[in-house]
């Protein structure tokens, strides 16, 4: 076994967000597994666990128990001339794309 540590790098969490929309709840008792080997360099029950943890997470911000950032404010011009604008919204939505419950 792979020694992965408690920490996640940022393309870990990618690929762990990719593959959560990939395996829903619905894709069977080998989800976990699958999850596991997406990410890479993660066991089972570190994936669980990460799961956990992004579920309450997400709850907590669902609940407004996690203030929101003070963006800054974009003009539409200049957020359609700067490609790598990503929003809070666009942000959201990805989320709310994972499929977690």
């Amino acid at each position: 076994m792979a020694n992965s540590g408690s920490t996640w790098t940022a393309k870990q969490n990618k690929l762990f967000e990719n593959a959560l929309a990939m395996y829903g709840k619905d894709t069977g008792p080998d989800r976990w597994h699958n999850l596991a080997r997406a990410v890479g360099g993660k066991t089972v029950e570190e994936v669980k666990r990460h799961y956990e943890v992004l579920v309450e997470d997400v709850r907590q911000i669902e609940t407004g128990q996690v203030p929101l950032p003070n963006y800054k404010k974009i003009s539409t011009t200049t957020a359609a001339t700067n490609k790598g604008y990503n929003n809070y919204m666009d942000e959201e939505q990805r989320l709310k794309g994972l499929k977690l419950q």
